[in-house]
């Protein structure tokens, strides 16, 4: 069955947070812990299981977009205390300032997605990144197209079935967001897609801005404003986001910490434990104690 044949037979509302209920029956019922789902294609999925404060405040350059199952989840967000309760859908934008962690004795249990955003502008065709002003959104609809892809953890998911997600959540935050922002030009939009596919590219080393320069045609600080109209953050940033993705997989496979921040471009091992922490909130020490291969 596919995960989105799944989401289909759980069907909405109760019956959707049953079923999906039912897919983590054999979860540990106690206990922090972190599960990351299998694949990549710049969609990042995972369920997390929290009592009290468990992410400080950090930010992203993806899209995080999640349900919440169990307990209420608290975080503050865009100057404001939000709390998002079970069945109800999460939308931060990237590279937003946010913390989180569970709102009650209880503890805490959701699964989220981290979406670069360069997957949605590729279905947008040259519109803005949708800005959805209401980080907790109660839309059935919303819910049911996550749980498509949030609720078969263990699969890996297709390019046909991602290709077709992105589409349905693409108009899901169209719909709820506020008036759109000024649409990029056509050649500043190309400009900023080569200058992201380079950073993805050469992303174990340093990348000089002349280099970008000599790729896109824009002067640097044209391509920095460009950039960051397309894709909600700086090249720099982009690049050091890339880093620390890779190295979540590499202490999600296990690999010893002293051997990431090397491996993962960094100078030293005080500047990935610092750059870690501002990224996703704990240090790499703590995720690695929470993160499991299986979910």
């Amino acid at each position: 069955m596919t995960g989105m044949d799944e989401a289909m037979a759980l069907g909405l509302g109760g019956e959707t947070l049953e079923g999906l209920e039912r897919s983590c029956a054999d979860a540990t019922t106690t206990g922090d812990r972190i599960v990351s789902a299998p694949g990549g294609l710049g969609l990042e999925r995972i369920e997390a299981r929290f009592h009290g404060n468990a992410f400080e405040l950090h930010r992203h350059d993806t899209y995080a977009i999640g349900v919440t199952l169990q307990g209420v989840q608290r975080f503050h967000y865009r100057g404001a205390l939000q709390h998002s309760l079970p069945g109800q859908a999460i939308v931060l934008h990237p590279d937003e300032l946010h913390d989180g962690g569970a709102g009650t004795e209880d503890g805490l249990r959701y699964r989220i997605l981290y979406l670069e955003p360069s997957l949605l502008l590729d279905c947008l065709d040259g519109e803005p990144l949708p800005f959805v002003r209401d980080a907790v959104v109660d839309d059935p609809r919303l819910r049911e197209t996550l749980l498509s892809a949030l609720a078969p953890l263990d699969e890996e998911l297709g390019d046909l079935f991602v290709a077709d997600f992105v589409a349905q959540l693409a108009q899901h935050l169209q719909r709820h967001a506020g008036q759109p922002a000024k649409s990029t030009g056509k050649t500043a939009w190309r400009a900023a897609a080569l200058a992201r596919d380079y950073l993805e590219e050469n992303a174990e080393r340093p990348v000089r801005s002349d280099e970008l320069e000599a790729v896109t045609g824009l002067d640097r600080y044209a391509l920095s404003r460009h950039f960051r109209a397309t894709y909600s953050t700086s090249p720099h940033r982009f690049l050091l986001m890339r880093r620390l993705q890779r190295a979540r997989r590499m202490i999600a496979e296990g690999e010893a910490l002293a051997e990431i921040a090397a491996a993962a471009g960094f100078s030293d091992q005080s500047h990935f434990n610092r750059h870690f922490k501002k990224a996703f909130g704990m240090t790499p020490g703590r995720w690695a104690a929470l993160v499991r291969r299986d979910a």
